[in-house]
């Protein structure tokens, strides 16, 4: 039997007669998956083949290399120098060094018992010529060269300050290579941020499966799911916006580097690229930054407690900031610990030994030693000459003439001393008000807060040494030592500096310190303004001398003097000192105008420095990459006061720290030899001085509000506190008298008459003239009338000097009265007038109260 087959045509058609191929509906379902296909495709493409470049061109070089650098000023060892082996070797180590030779190109050392071996490398600051320091019992015995042989004093590296990647960022960051991280801190990381980190090809496709699912069912965002290297995709090309275009290019990008880079090399970028908080206005970038910051000591010293606090930080490290909050931060420590047990890492046993170890934390830094404004100083300083791109991206290190250890000491100083002003602000503003039969409220009215700026600088070459712009960089980057504010009576020196200045410029009147100056309540006229300064507490002295006037800070005989010098030579002197803002009037003569503290500190080298004025130096150089000079910064010199007259001012301000309105530095526990001046305006301020360093403290408030307290009792204690430390540390602990320039004298005079003392005038003190100018009459002598110019020029007269007066009631004429009666009658001018032999009670008490509202204009200063 035949059988026949039917071969299919492919013709046939549904029920409804039409054919299948040709359905509409397949049709466009197989066209809109390929066009998706396609699209998606590009979109990879596009964004794989960009992004391919992008990486190429942000790895081509060094990847953390491309910034500015911003150095300290080197540290100067000296021979003598109180330092130790390990001290020397601590400073080198941060600033780079290491103990292998060639691990580090700034260089190496080695320590040899009693002594070390500092080598510089290929991109040290200095010529590579090495230097054995030798300490013997806590103090440097001898400095040799190879090829200098014996030195007095060798500079160690400078310390990195920053380095500064664009105008909005700045971070800290010691680079690390992978081999130099230890195990346990790999370890740490992978088990809390990626456990399969060294299996996966850049994505974990489970665990961000898992993270999804655990976001979709709480309805929130709580699960990241991104691996190390997705992480670092998006530190170095993305935003930190949270969308699911971002997501896939984040995934693109850690599959491409994942192709182009061994996983030791992705650790390494993300070990050094990981932040670990805020450290004032500097980020704390990379696990050997974070090692430094948090325990202090290099990361290859680092223990399992202190690695595992170093990678919990790493999820969130302003939330869990051991400082701010140890208790959330050693709760993520234990949660890693725990991590590594489970990624078999580390043993229970170990585990458990290392949960049960306290925080231990290195002291936390103050903001302030890090110098935050002083850094954007020199930024905005270097920026103005060269382009930030250029600097940057040659690489250009920054010299600065910081000094980290005074940095520290300003920074604690300041910390300490605000904390005492905040606590008197706040004894003001609290009041208390009957609200009930034997029921009282308590209030603490509220008010801005004060702020602080703090300029430390070499009198002697103008490089600022320390700076504090203000009391937290976080919450006001407005730098202080560069805010214009009223200079108040510690522009009073500059007075005092125009009168003695009559004994050298051919005055036919010479005024010294012994000269007199009548104190008691005046006008003055100036063109058609009536001028009426007050007395703090409205006491009056009557005639009293320069000297007494400066250390009390008299109001109304600082005016009287500069009217009779002349208010224009006074604004000429002031000007040329660099306070440019002065007018030539009355209350000129009691710091009306104004001037930043920076300003004020360049002004005071007048006196601190022979007369000679230093414009500020903040930079010293700038070098490229090599080391070769790109630009050198130097400072500017005019010669403002003759020597002479400098010693004297010196002399007299020495006068206000011992016995005067800033006596209360010398009950602080400062006793070195130094000269400085109070002030108070609405604000407070000090500017003091050893042979050695010129610091100048200011308090107010942003608002200009008055602070209604004293420089002696803000910004004093500060200062004292401040050189407190200074004098402690070796380059400054060397501070000595002034040195006196040939053409002065000494003399001694007679408190009661003040005239030459002579053995039967043995109540004396000792006072530096001018050569010629000092007076010439002795104690013993007897004197006719006495006229004006006898008392206010008595030093170039051949009459005595008039006792002075108290509260303006004129005492017996000194020519007349006996020994007896004068110790009898002593004034109180005689208690202060000088550093007395016996006198217990030589301190002014002038300074203790906050200050009555001035009358007449509102730019009568209170003494201080």
């Amino acid at each position: 039997m035949a059988i026949k087959l039917k071969i299919p045509t492919g013709r046939q058609s549904g029920p409804s007669g039409k054919r299948r191929g040709r359905d509409p509906i397949v049709r466009f379902a197989l066209l809109a998956f390929l066009t998706v296909s396609l699209l998606v495709v590009g979109f990879f493409a596009y964004w794989y083949v960009k992004y391919d470049r992008i990486i190429e061109q942000r790895f081509r070089g060094p990847v953390f290399a491309s910034s500015a650098k911003i150095f300290a000023a080197p540290s100067l060892v000296r021979v003598g120098s109180k330092l130790t082996v390990s001290e020397i070797a601590a400073e080198l180590r941060h600033a780079g060094y290491t103990e292998k030779e060639g691990e580090s190109k700034l260089g190496s050392y080695r320590t040899h018992g009693g002594s070390i071996e500092v080598l510089p490398g290929p991109e040290s600051y200095h010529s590579p010529e090495p230097a054995t320091i030798t300490v013997a019992e806590g103090e440097v015995s001898a400095i040799n060269s190879r090829s200098a042989g014996a030195l007095e004093a060798y500079e160690l590296e400078p310390q990195m300050l920053a380095s500064l990647f664009d105008a909005e960022q700045r971070s800290k960051r010691q680079l690390v290579k992978y081999d130099e991280i230890p195990k346990v801190m790999v370890d740490a990381v992978t088990s809390i941020e990626d456990r399969r980190f060294f299996q996966h090809s850049g994505v974990n496709f489970i665990r961000l499966a898992e993270a999804a699912w655990i976001d979709f069912t709480h309805q929130r965002h709580q699960q990241g799911g991104s691996t190390i290297t997705m992480q670092l995709s998006r530190a170095f090309f993305l935003s930190p916006e949270k969308t699911f275009r971002r997501k896939l290019i984040e995934m693109l990008i850690a599959v491409e580097l994942e192709q182009k880079f061994s996983k030791q090399q992705i650790f390494e970028f993300y070990a050094n690229r990981v932040d670990l908080g805020q450290r004032g206005s500097f980020t704390i970038s990379g696990l050997a930054e974070g090692s430094r910051s948090y325990f202090n000591k290099d990361l290859k010293d680092i223990t399992l407690p202190e690695a595992a606090l170093l990678a919990g930080l790493i999820q969130a490290p302003s939330y869990l900031s051991p400082y701010r909050h140890p208790e959330r931060a050693l709760e993520r420590r234990n949660t890693v610990i725990e991590s590594m047990v489970e990624t078999r890492a580390i043993t229970r046993d170990q585990a458990d030994k290392a949960k049960a170890a306290p925080l231990k934390l290195a002291p936390p830094n103050v903001e302030a030693s890090d110098a935050p404004y002083f850094v954007d100083m020199v930024r905005d300083t270097i920026v103005s000459k060269l382009s930030e791109r250029e600097v940057n991206e040659q690489e250009y290190r920054i010299y600065t003439t910081l000094d980290p250890a005074l940095q520290r000491a300003a920074a604690q100083a300041v910390e300490t001393g605000i904390k005492l002003v905040d606590d008197q602000i706040t004894k003001m503003r609290t009041k208390k008000t009957k609200v009930g039969k034997n029921k009282f409220e308590t209030k603490v009215t509220p008010g801005p807060q004060a702020q602080v700026a703090l300029v430390a600088m070499d009198p002697h070459t103008g490089e600022i040494k320390a700076l504090v712009g203000g009391r937290n960089y976080g919450a006001s980057q407005l730098n202080h030592a560069l805010a214009k504010r009223p200079t108040g009576s510690i522009f009073k020196p500059f007075v005092y500096a125009a009168a003695m200045n009559t004994a050298i410029d051919g005055s036919t009147t010479v005024i010294t310190p012994a000269s007199t100056v009548p104190d008691q309540p005046s006008t003055f006229s100036y063109g058609d303004q009536i001028y009426e300064p007050r007395n703090y507490k409205e006491e009056y002295h009557g005639d009293v001398t320069l000297r007494y006037a400066l250390a009390l800070s008299l109001n109304n005989a600082t005016v009287k003097l500069a009217e009779e010098v002349g208010y224009d030579k006074v604004a000429d002197l002031a000007r040329s000192a660099g306070i440019a803002s002065v007018k030539a009037t009355p209350a000129m003569a009691l710091g009306a105008y104004d001037a930043t503290p920076i300003d004020m500190t360049a002004a005071y080298t007048s006196f601190a420095n022979g007369g000679l004025r230093l414009s500020p130096l903040f930079v010293n150089s700038v070098r490229n990459a090599k080391g070769d000079i790109v630009m050198n910064f130097g400072t500017e010199k005019a010669q403002v006061l003759d020597p002479r007259v400098a010693f004297i001012m010196t002399n007299m301000l020495e006068g206000v720290m011992n016995f005067g309105t800033a006596a209360g530095v010398r009950t602080r526990g400062f006793t070195a030899p130094a000269a400085g001046k109070t002030g108070s305006s609405h604000d407070g301020w000090f500017a003091g001085y050893t042979s050695n360093l010129l610091c100048i403290v200011w308090m107010g408030y942003d608002d200009y509000s008055d602070l209604r307290l004293s420089g002696a009792q803000t910004a004093a204690p500060i200062w004292a506190e401040f050189m407190k430390k200074a004098v402690t540390l070796p380059r400054y602990s060397d501070v000595r008298p002034f040195s006196q320039p040939e053409g002065v004298v000494d003399v001694q005079l007679d408190k009661i008459t003040n005239r030459l003392a002579t053995p039967s005038c043995p109540d004396d003190y000792t006072i530096a003239f001018i050569a010629g100018t000092e007076p010439r009459d002795t104690c013993d002598q007897t004197g006719g009338v006495q006229g004006f110019f006898s008392r206010m020029f008595g030093g170039n007269t051949e009459k005595a000097l008039p006792p002075p007066t108290t509260n303006g009631n004129p005492q017996t004429a000194a020519g007349v009265q006996s020994q007896e009666e004068a110790k009898k009658k002593k004034s109180f001018f005689g208690k202060i007038v000088g550093v007395f032999k016996g006198d217990s009670d030589s301190s002014s008490k002038n300074d203790k109260t906050a200050p009555p509202p001035s009358k007449g204009s509102d730019s009568s200063t209170p003494p201080q």
